[in-house]
């Protein structure tokens, strides 16, 4: 089993900046691309942005220029630095990593979900 463990969210006003964290610990074999996913109330989860083993990365266009992606693979940690926060920012965000378990002989492929942070951004 594979958990993943978000933290940095909080509350910020307009302008302001905030890292998320999150951190993939248990039994790994393997974790491919990570990502972090939004959701706004009475909206989709929606990709904010995704970065690849290989430290490939693309954003949404609404937070192109704003938000980073990075990673540290010797911690399986991702990481979502958000500068120049909105207010349409605001919502739960999700970190998501794709994985393999290896068991028995067999390769599994995962897809893992954290828990969630909150993220408010006020005007």
């Amino acid at each position: 089993q594979v958990q993943l463990v978000e933290s940095g969210g909080g509350l910020v006003q307009a302008g302001g900046s905030l890292r998320l964290s999150c951190a993939a610990s248990g039994s790994i074999y393997r974790i491919n691309a990570m990502g972090w996913y939004r959701q706004a109330p009475g909206k989709q989860r929606e990709l904010v942005a995704a970065i690849t083993s290989g430290g490939g990365t693309n954003y949404a266009d609404s937070v192109k220029g704003r938000f980073t992606i990075s990673r540290d693979n010797a911690k399986n940690t991702v990481y979502l630095q958000m500068n120049s926060l909105k207010p349409e920012d605001t919502a739960v965000y999700y970190c998501n990593a794709g994985g393999i378990d290896y068991s028995g002989g067999y390769y599994y492929p995962r897809d893992y979900w954290g828990q969630g942070t909150q993220v408010t951004v006020s005007s």
